[in-house]
C-alpha cells in the first residue's frame, strides 16, 4: 500500500511523501486493518467523505471478490505440491516487500527527506528529535512490554504536539 501511495501522490500531486506519513501515523493509531484506515483517510483527504466511501468500497469489494474465488478453488488444490510450493515462495517475498515498506516509513519518520537533495553529508538529513523519540520508545518497549501498544501511540502523539515534531 506504501509504495503505490507515494506513487499516486507523486504522479497526481494529491499529496506528498510527508502527508503519506502523516496518513500512516494516523492510521496506525485508529483501529482497523492498516489498508482499509489508509484508503479512508486518503479518501477524504482528496475527496471528503464521498471520498472515503469511495475508496472504502473500492478497496474492499475486490478484495472479497477474489478471495471467494480463490478460496473456492483452493479448496480443490489444497495438497497440490505446486500450490504448497508457490506458498512457500510467497512468504520470504511478502516478507521483503513488509521490510521496504518498514524501512521507507522509518526513512520517512527519521529523516528530513526534504533536505535531502543536494546535500552534502547525510549527518544534515538526520531528524535527531525523532531518533531519539524513536530509541526511547525501543528502550521503553523493551523495558514494559506488557503496556498496551496504544499507550505507546498516545505518549508519542502528546510528545509529537509538545515539542512540534515534523515541522512548522
Amino acid at each position: 500500500t506504501l509504495p503505490f501511495l507515494y506513487d499516486m501522490g507523486e504522479r497526481t500531486g494529491w499529496f506528498t511523501a510527508q502527508k503519506v506519513a502523516d496518513m500512516l501515523a494516523v492510521s496506525e493509531s485508529t483501529p482497523g486493518p492498516i489498508g482499509v484506515n489508509m484508503a479512508v483517510y486518503t479518501g477524504y483527504t482528496t475527496a471528503g467523505l464521498p471520498g472515503s466511501v469511495c475508496a472504502l468500497v473500492g478497496l474492499v469489494a475486490p478484495s472479497i471478490i477474489v478471495i471467494i474465488i480463490v478460496a473456492a478453488f483452493l479448496k480443490a488444490f489444497r495438497d497440490n505440491r505446486y500450490v504448497v510450493g508457490a506458498f512457500y515462495g510467497i512468504r520470504p517475498a511478502s516478507t521483503g516487500r513488509i521490510a521496504a515498506a518498514g524501512l521507507t516509513v522509518a526513512a520517512g519518520a527519521l529523516l528530513n527527506l526534504a533536505a535531502w537533495e543536494g546535500v552534502s553529508r547525510f549527518w544534515s538529513v538526520i531528524d535527531w528529535k525523532a531518533c531519539l523519540l524513536a530509541a526511547c520508545v525501543i528502550a521503553a518497549g523493551r523495558k514494559w512490554q506488557k503496556l498496551h501498544p496504544a499507550v505507546f501511540i498516545l505518549i508519542c502523539a502528546v510528545l509529537g504536539a509538545v515539542f512540534r515534531f515534523g515541522g512548522a
